[in-house]
């Protein structure tokens, strides 16, 4: 082609003849840039808050379990206890709640017996023993674990039960005699009627639990527990204290 003349876009044109980008096409290309960048922007923003939202309240979830393990590192004793008395309470109103006859009222002092029991003698027995057993039979293969079952039905369950009947019974103002006589008429089929539950949550307990939460783990399937003994024993209770169930 012949000069004076330009190729744009495979056409010869006359430079002259060029078309230039006024100022109002710039002004509408840069809106349409901005329009596109809110628009990627937008669901990036929406993305974030999203994934903030979800992180602060996985944070607020691992902020109580690791201050419940702090305690549990610091004031392991206290904690333990106080935990299991909570689980106790929470047994002994769900119990009375099942047995609660229509015009009936719930018992606190029962209640409160019961808190204490977790408080001051199963949450401390927890603690000694389950430390006990992690020295004696450290590890936590099947054998060893079947080992650690086997002590806990044949010491620690009968002993905790005879505590269990022994203080319940006291506090209720019976005599020695009437103690001996609840224990002799209780302990055992308590102790039979354990071997269907306890050898379950203990294989859990030991196989798969740490020790330093162990005695939670206790405590909870002690709370299924609780209901069944407070509730069977009301039941020999208007029974007139028979043994039947």
């Amino acid at each position: 082609m012949g000069s004076g003349y330009v190729r744009i876009i495979g056409k010869w044109q006359q430079p002259w003849k060029i078309k230039t980008s006024t100022p109002s096409s710039f002004a509408s290309v840069h809106q349409l840039r901005n329009i596109r960048n809110s628009e990627i922007s937008r669901p990036i923003n929406l993305l974030s808050s999203r994934s903030f939202s979800s992180s602060s309240s996985r944070s607020s979830k691992i902020g109580f379990l690791g201050w419940y393990l702090g305690m549990l590192e610091t004031s392991p004793l206290i904690t333990k206890s106080v935990t299991s008395s909570l689980i106790f309470a929470a047994a002994d109103l769900t119990s009375q709640k099942i047995m609660l006859p229509p015009s009936g009222s719930f018992d606190p002092i029962r209640t409160l017996r019961m808190t204490g029991y977790g408080l001051l003698i199963l949450g401390p027995s927890q603690h000694l023993w389950f430390n006990f057993v992690a020295k004696v039979l450290p590890k936590r293969d099947v054998i060893t674990t079947l080992k650690k079952i086997i002590m806990g039905q044949a010491i620690f369950g009968p002993c905790i039960n005879s505590v269990f009947f022994s203080v319940n019974a006291a506090l209720q103002g019976e005599s020695g005699d009437e103690i001996v006589a609840r224990l002799k008429r209780d302990l055992l089929p308590t102790q039979l009627n354990g071997l269907l539950y306890w050898p379950i949550c203990d294989f859990v307990t030991f196989r798969f639990v740490p020790v330093h939460l162990q005695p939670l783990m206790n405590s909870s399937c002690s709370y299924l527990w609780t209901i069944y003994l407070t509730y069977m024993a009301s039941l020999r209770k208007e029974g007139g204290g028979e043994c039947g169930e």
